[in-house]
């Protein structure tokens, strides 16, 4: 009789899907406590409405719990889902996008890379990984299945501090499978594919349909210029480095220097990005809330659909012995080897994995294509660097991150974005746990960087 704890269980939409996809599998439909937790009553009691609804439809004997006390809901747990952001929208992401905007940095979605994801592991990782120690307390045998972005540098920090079980889910390999199978005109479920590297820089490796290399047929799409509007990023990788990327077009835009340029709109509009997307993206999922939250009380019907999250198939797995295979993120290090050869030990990297009644086993892949390798370090430096500020609670680290940050890089000179790190700690204020001071720099630059913090 398992117990699921869902720590941010006010992401309504997706406790909604991920309940949903539970409740369709028989062996845990009638026996498994749903644990739903939120900082934010009216949130989780919408999310528990939800809960109670979808069991109602599929006739299943499941019990819902609701808690604003997060040691309540994982006393206990078998498997603990995290869903949260932390700051939210306001203040927490609008100051991820308007202070670098003062200084002329352009972001997209802000929430794996860039300053604005350096901002928001810095805030995450201390709260995430003191949900691990109340695991470590209340459920030390738990699965944690870690949804939350930024998703490498979380996963990087808890295998860094923790010995709970992870595994770091996203949604994006499924996602851009689809998007392939529909640019090619066949049916997502006849690709046969092998994907690796780390979160959002994941590479198809191979593309196949019946062992036949569709490769020859995606590089066609790309000559004929039929490209999706929205997907004109990924395409131009593809040209240049020879394999598809998992993550979408407006993400993959400001993981690199090549897309988003203050002094080149005609970059933006020949690539179609959209700049502050996530800021604008968070706010129509706001109004579905409501509308979503409207119709539960109005007593609406909520249906039992099937969505493309792997947690439901993951422990389904586990409890029943059924394999299920799939892309999870954990250490590259793996009973003393390397699961990516030519990537570091310690960074989190996005692997094929299988899960059965022994639990989640990462396949080893060997050596990347160097090129694709060599993209994969110019984000890892960034994540390893913002886990170690965040861990050692030291400033330092959180300067050299922006600073070998590629998009950051390709826009602002160093003291410019040392004096933008200084704006946006100061603007965050308590969201981010104190950081040591850095080393004393000079007068000279420290007059330049109070300058530029005013200025902007």
């Amino acid at each position: 009789m398992p117990k699921i704890a869902f720590i941010g269980a006010g992401s309504t939409v997706f406790a909604r899907n991920l309940i949903g996809d539970l409740l369709r599998f028989p062996a845990l439909a009638d026996t498994t406590t749903f644990a739903l937790m939120d900082i934010d009553p009216e949130r989780l009691r919408t999310s528990e409405i939800a809960a109670r609804a979808l069991a109602r439809a599929g006739g299943s004997q499941a019990r819902v719990e609701a808690t604003v006390d997060r040691r309540a809901a994982l006393d206990g747990a078998d498997y603990v889902v995290t869903s949260f952001q932390v700051g939210g929208l306001t203040p927490s992401t609008i100051i991820d996008f308007e202070v670098p905007k003062r200084f002329g940095l352009r972001q997209t979605i802000g929430d794996t890379l860039g300053v604005g994801g350096i901002m928001r592991g810095l805030r995450t990782i201390p709260v995430l990984l003191d949900v691990c120690r109340d695991m470590e307390d209340l459920c030390p045998g738990a699965l944690l299945l870690q949804y939350v972005n930024p998703m490498a540098m979380l996963c990087w920090a808890i295998g860094e501090a923790s010995p709970i079980r992870t595994i770091g889910l996203c949604h994006s390999v499924q996602h851009t499978a689809a998007e392939l199978a529909r640019d090619l005109g066949i049916p997502a479920g006849e690709l046969d594919y092998h994907v690796a590297g780390i979160n959002h820089v994941a590479f198809f490796l191979r593309l196949e349909r019946g062992g036949e290399d569709l490769y020859p047929a995606l590089r066609r799409v790309l000559e004929h210029g039929i490209i999706p509007s929205d997907n004109r990023v990924r395409y131009e990788l593809f040209r240049h480095f020879g394999y598809f990327v998992t993550e979408s077009s407006e993400h993959f835009a400001e993981y690199c220097p090549w897309f988003i340029k203050a002094d080149r709109p005609d970059l933006i509009e020949r690539f179609n990005i959209p700049l502050d997307e996530y800021v604008h993206r968070s706010e129509r999922q706001i109004a579905e809330w409501d509308a979503f939250k409207a119709s539960l009380e109005n007593g609406a019907e909520v249906q039992l659909q099937r969505s493309n999250e792997y947690g439901a198939d993951i422990i389904n797995a586990v409890e029943t012995g059924q394999p299920f295979r799939f892309n999870g993120n954990v250490p590259n290090s793996y009973n003393g080897s390397r699961l990516i050869d030519n990537l570091p030990d310690r960074c989190c990297v996005e692997v094929p994995c299988l899960t059965t009644e022994h639990g989640i086993e990462p396949r080893p892949v060997g050596a990347l294509p160097p090129q694709l390798a060599a993209l994969m370090q110019t984000n890892i430096n960034v994540q390893g660097l913002t886990v170690e500020a965040s861990l050692t609670r030291r400033r330092d680290p959180v300067y050299h991150a922006a600073m070998l940050d590629p998009h950051t890089a390709a826009e602002l000179p160093l003291d410019e974005i040392a004096a933008l790190v200084d704006a946006l700690l100061g603007a965050h204020g308590e969201w981010i746990p104190p950081l040591d001071p850095a080393p004393a720099r000079s007068a000279a630059a420290s007059s330049r960087a109070a300058n530029l913090v005013n200025r902007a």
